[in-house]
């Protein structure tokens, strides 16, 4: 798993080793990362040599970074310019190296450039871009590389302008034609560590493709991370294993409490969901009974929990209703003494405090799956700038792990940990793909697995699964339902 480290944890990191270290040592190892990134991208699309390439240059370190990779660049033959946005307060070592090695100053956006690096503030600044960098960066479009087309923008650190803590863009409300919040980005080239801000929230669709160049900054990062990135490696160790002497009930029975005579699709889906996870079994309670068992036969199906025997984890929730006898299913769901996801329906039960008592009175875990309109029902509040400390104040609150949902989802738990997952698509956003995941969650859950992992497996593989759906075209629930087993197949973990 991968893991990001907030700002003062990084300085902080960054002190310490600076103080063993010649000045510029860091810059420097920064630069040659940030100068090897751009000579890929440049010997994509016809070279290094003749290159023309843009250094927008801050006053602080990032635009240091920036002019000694551009030095770097033009010792290999590129045509690099630097455009202060302070002039006279460049860094004046790494100035003083691109002039050397043949770059040049220049005062407006040149009339072509086939690169564009984005030195201006990094992580080192807060609020959204100023004048003049929100109207030179808005001008960025105008540019046309030797081809003709727009040239690749690469971000030094962070997108300038985002929020590397949160993920938010915070000028973004009044971003126009003429004045941009924040520099978008084709690739983040950034050091030592990620950055929150690079992976969550709108600041990471700023951010493009992020890759990491080791500075040497690991051991000194002392603070624990604030955040970790699910990975593929994993998913494959998390999942549960079939043995020899696998069968059904040792492979976890989950319940379905979903669905009813007025949403019977909301059953059909999260049963199809819990289907594609490792349980052996699916105990199915609502009123779509019969529509579940048409479309999924070897589902053991009732129309009430109390009727539907043992399980290991129950999900609840998706298209249940809000009368009474939905709130008499939840309560008897909360109940059991197993595992439970909660979700939808089962959320706006929850809202008017009736069932608190039962909540507090649990010991097995509880997870919940809110979107941000359940989660501003739920916190009284929308999860705003800062989602990753939005969703761990409502996990602490609740005693609840949240997976709170989006394009990049994050889960929080009740002791402070947080995650979040890199495979969301917008491709997701439409009605029904929150049921199936939430049949997945509750499978894991019953295999047996911890329940921020079973979370995170679940959001990860259901944002695999939106993207494989894609590839068909406009993408249904059904459709997310039936690519999750392709996806669940490539894990090969028998």
């Amino acid at each position: 798993m991968r893991q990001a480290w907030r700002v003062a944890d990084v300085r902080a990191a960054e002190r310490e080793l600076l103080a063993t270290l010649p000045p510029d040592t860091l810059m420097r190892r920064a630069a040659a990362g940030l100068a090897r990134r751009c000579a890929l991208l440049l010997a994509d699309r016809g070279g290094v040599y003749g290159a023309r390439v843009l250094l927008l240059v801050g006053s602080g370190d990032n635009g240091g970074d920036a002019l000694y990779a551009g030095a770097r660049l033009a010792e290999r033959g590129a045509r690099v310019a630097a455009l202060p946005l302070v002039p006279g307060r460049a860094h004046e070592r790494g100035l003083a190296a691109l002039r050397t090695a043949g770059g040049r100053v220049v005062e407006e956006l040149p009339a072509g450039t086939d690169l564009v690096v984005d030195g201006i503030v990094g992580i080192g600044a807060s609020g959204g871009l100023r004048e003049p960098a929100a109207r030179l960066v808005a001008r960025l479009g105008e540019l046309r590389d030797r081809d003709g087309a727009r040239p690749p923008v690469v971000a030094v650190d962070a997108p300038s302008g985002v929020d590397p803590d949160s993920g938010d863009v915070p000028g973004a409300g009044g971003e126009t034609a003429e004045l941009a919040a924040a520099v978008t980005a084709d690739l983040t080239v950034t050091f030592g560590c990620l950055k929150p801000g690079l992976v969550v929230g709108p600041a990471a669709t700023r951010a493009g493709e992020v890759e990491l160049v080791d500075i040497g900054l690991g051991p000194s990062l002392r603070s624990a991370a604030a955040l970790g990135v699910t990975e593929w490696s994993d998913v494959v160790d998390w999942w549960p294993r079939l043995r020899a002497w696998s069968e059904k009930y040792t492979r976890g029975v989950v319940g379905v409490a979903t669905g009813s005579a007025t949403y019977p699709g909301a059953g059909i889906l999260s049963v199809g969901g819990a289907l594609a996870g490792p349980t052996g079994m699916v105990r199915y309670a609502g009123g779509a009974r019969a529509e579940v068992l048409h479309h999924h036969p070897s589902v053991i199906a009732t129309e009430r929990v109390a009727d539907a025997g043992r399980v290991q984890a129950w999900v609840c929730g998706s298209g249940l209703g809000t009368g009474e006898e939905a709130l008499t299913e939840l309560r008897c769901v909360l109940a059991a003494p197993v595992p439970v996801v909660l979700d939808a329906d089962a959320l706006t039960l929850l809202v008017d405090g009736s069932s608190a008592d039962r909540l507090r009175a649990r010991d097995a875990p509880i997870v919940i799956t809110p979107h941000d309109r359940e989660f501003a029902r739920l916190a009284g509040e929308a999860p705003g700038a800062d989602r990753v400390g939005a969703a761990l104040r409502l996990a602490a609150w609740m005693r609840a792990t949240v997976l709170l949902k989006g394009d990049r989802t994050i889960v929080a738990t009740a002791d402070g940990r947080a995650y979040v997952n890199p495979t969301g698509t917008p491709a997701l956003a439409t009605g029904g793909t929150g049921d199936v995941l939430a049949g997945l969650l509750g499978s894991l859950l019953a295999a047996g697995l911890a329940p921020e992992r079973a979370a995170l497996a679940a959001a990860y593989l259901h944002g695999l699964a939106g993207r494989e759906a894609a590839r068909g075209g406009p993408v249904t629930a059904a459709d997310v339902a039936t690519a999750l087993r392709p996806v669940i197949a490539r894990l090969d973990v028998g």
